[in-house]
C-alpha cells in the first residue's frame, strides 16, 4: 500500500486487491480535503453536503426527510424511504433510525426555523443532477486533483470510512448504513491510513456522532 504523502494514490482492500482513489465507488475524502472542499460551496449545496456527510444516508433517502422524521431532542433520524434490495426479494426498503450528532441536531433545527419549514415538509436537499453540477465545481475550485470522481456516494463513503477509523463496532456501522457485512468486508479501507490529526478533523466535522 502507497504511503500519504499529502495524499494517498492507492489503497489496499482486506481481500488484498488495491484499488485507487480514481475508482468513483470507493473515493471518500480526508478530513482536511472534505474542509477545502466545503469551504467552497454555497449555502444551499453546503446543507446538502453536511445532510449526507453527516448521516452517511444515500441521496434519495435525505431528500425525503421530513422535519417530524427529525427527533431533534433525541438526535435521531427516522429514513422511511430507502434503497430496496432486490436479491433478498424486498419491494420496498426498510425503515431504518439512525442517530446524529448533537451539533447536526442543532444545525437542523436552525435550518428549520430560518426556512419556516413546516413538520411534514422535507428540509430542501437539492437534487442529485444539480449537486453533481455543484461537486464537480466546487472539487475544482478547492484544488481536489479527482474532482470529477467526487459524487453524491462519496460522502456515505466518507462518514463510513472515518467512523471505521474512530473506533465504531461493524455491526453498528451495518446498522446505519443499512448493508449486510458481506458488502462492507468488500469495501474495508484500513484505519491505519489516517494520523491522529485526521482524527481530530473528523470530530470536527462530525461531532459526537457515535462518540464514547
Amino acid at each position: 500500500m502507497e504511503q500519504r504523502k499529502g495524499e494517498l494514490k492507492s489503497l489496499m482492500r482486506k481481500n488484498q486487491r488495491s484499488y485507487s482513489l480514481k475508482d468513483n465507488r470507493d473515493r471518500f475524502f480526508f478530513p482536511d480535503e472534505y474542509m477545502k472542499f466545503e469551504d467552497v460551496l454555497k449555502s444551499k449545496q453546503k446543507f446538502s453536503v453536511q445532510f449526507l456527510i453527516n448521516t452517511g444516508a444515500r441521496i434519495m433517502e435525505i431528500q425525503n426527510v421530513r422535519l417530524e422524521d427529525c427527533d431533534l431532542e433525541r438526535n435521531r433520524i427516522i429514513l422511511r424511504i430507502t434503497k430496496a434490495k432486490a436479491r433478498k426479494g424486498e419491494k420496498k426498503g426498510r425503515v431504518r433510525i439512525i442517530p446524529i450528532s448533537s451539533q447536526f441536531s442543532k444545525l437542523l433545527r436552525k435550518h428549520a426555523r430560518e426556512l419556516n419549514i413546516m413538520p411534514s415538509s422535507v428540509l430542501g436537499v437539492l437534487s442529485n443532477p444539480a449537486l453533481n453540477i455543484s461537486y464537480k465545481i466546487a472539487g475544482k475550485k478547492a484544488g481536489i486533483k479527482d474532482f470529477w470522481n467526487i459524487s453524491s456516494h462519496t460522502f456515505r463513503k466518507t462518514l463510513e470510512t472515518w467512523l471505521m477509523a474512530l473506533g465504531v463496532d461493524g455491526l453498528v456501522l451495518t446498522a446505519h448504513f443499512g448493508h449486510d457485512m458481506k458488502t462492507a468486508a468488500q469495501h474495508y479501507v484500513s484505519p491505519d491510513i489516517f494520523t491522529w490529526d485526521d482524527k481530530k478533523r473528523m470530530r470536527e466535522v462530525i461531532g459526537d456522532l457515535y462518540a464514547r
